[in-house]
């Protein structure tokens, strides 16, 4: 059976995410609109994460590299590697996680 989910109707999250279609294996979420920002505290997911950049500015700093993610970028977050993000610009992307980051809010 398909399951459609519309990003318009979707629920939001607790960090500001649009929870989108889900499965056993894996997710979608979208981040919309999200303002500038300093650096995020460094942190490690139990899941892989990769993500395409809709509109904005956002850096990446992952095993002390830091790329810039901008409109047409993809990008991957490997489990358990230890990452920030800092929004330069207001940010939408959508991201899929595997296994599935719904899995692990507290």
């Amino acid at each position: 059976m398909a399951t459609k989910i519309s990003s318009r109707t979707a629920s939001e999250g607790p960090h500001g995410e649009v929870s989108l279609a889900a499965g056993d294996k894996v997710a979608m979420r979208m981040w919309r609109d999200e303002p500038a920002t300093d650096d995020k505290p460094s942190a490690s997911r139990p899941y892989e994460t990769v993500g395409y950049v809709i509109s904005g500015r956002a850096e990446l700093t992952l095993s002390g590299e830091t790329v810039t993610l901008e409109p047409g970028d993809s990008w991957l977050v490997p489990s358990g590697a230890e990452h920030t993000y800092k929004i330069v610009e207001a940010f939408t992307a959508v991201e899929a996680t595997a296994p599935p980051a719904l899995q692990f809010r507290r």
